[in-house]
């Protein structure tokens, strides 16, 4: 267990579990809460021995009802900036290819909408709830989620959202495509380890050389020129001892050994 004071991390074998650790403000995040988050993904970025991580909020009401407006409103100073990785630890983190998996377990709104946004796999309880509000407020959703959105779902149901900020259902969220499964009431966190077992079932190799190409594939427009564009994580993946340890274990009928190793 950590030693944070607005969050919480966990670590179980190769998993990283990161809760947000403020439930009495709806798991909000003012700039010392973002700070720490930062902190805990850029140790998980930096540990080799750490290949997946879920982010989840404490308690049953929020996964995170966003950013902290009565700190923004009481005029106090942040004593520490916007971490580079923005909102979260994650918004703006570009070149983390490990997955994430976000257990959303109630409200999800605004930029607590967007760090699940930011995360590979969306596991939503089915009293989860999302939106981009900010407009209702005088804000917009700066930390990505209007970029994130639409190319996440179809633009007329991301506009649909963005432009009236009304608060969508899990089982509408899987449906619109932006939520990968719906769950029973407080099995978030349950169903999401169960994904990311399924994930360190895989090389991780191979794992962050998918994530890689699909997300550099999806900056490049022409469909020709993404698939010859030439991506690091192929190209270490095809040379590593993993490459040939997939079709060893499989010849030999017994579970591959990854070692992570070029």
């Amino acid at each position: 267990m950590s030693a944070y004071e607005f969050i919480k991390t966990e670590t179980d074998g190769r998993l990283f579990v990161v809760t947000i650790n403020r439930p009495d403000q709806l798991n909000c995040l003012h700039p010392m809460a973002n700070a720490e988050m930062g902190q805990a993904f850029d140790a998980f970025a930096a540990d080799p021995e750490l290949w997946v991580a879920i982010v989840t909020g404490a308690g049953e009401k929020a996964f995170s009802a966003g950013n902290d407006l009565k700190f923004a409103a009481s005029g106090q100073k942040s004593p520490v900036p916007m971490p580079a990785s923005g909102f979260g630890g994650l918004t703006s983190r570009y070149d983390l290819y490990k997955p994430v998996i976000a257990a959303v377990n109630g409200f999800a709104m605004g930029g607590g909408f967007e760090i699940a946004l930011a995360a590979d796999i969306i596991i939503a309880a089915e009293t989860a709830k999302f939106a981009l509000p900010e407009p209702r407020v005088g804000f917009a959703a700066l930390a990505t989620g209007m970029h994130r959105l639409p190319r996440q779902v179809p633009l007329k149901k991301a506009m649909g959202m963005m432009l009236t900020g009304r608060t969508v259902s899990a089982a509408e969220g899987k449906e619109i495509g932006f939520v990968t499964e719906v769950v029973p009431q407080g099995r978030a966190l349950e169903e999401a380890k169960k994904w990311a077992g399924q994930i360190l079932e895989c090389s991780p190799m191979a794992i962050r050389a998918t994530k890689e190409t699909v997300l550099k594939g999806l900056d490049i427009a022409n469909f020709k020129e993404a698939f010859e564009t030439k991506v690091p994580g192929i190209a270490r993946l095809l040379t590593s001892g993993d490459h040939k340890e997939g079709p060893k274990a499989f010849s030999e009928k017994r579970k591959p050994i990854w070692k992570n190793e070029a």
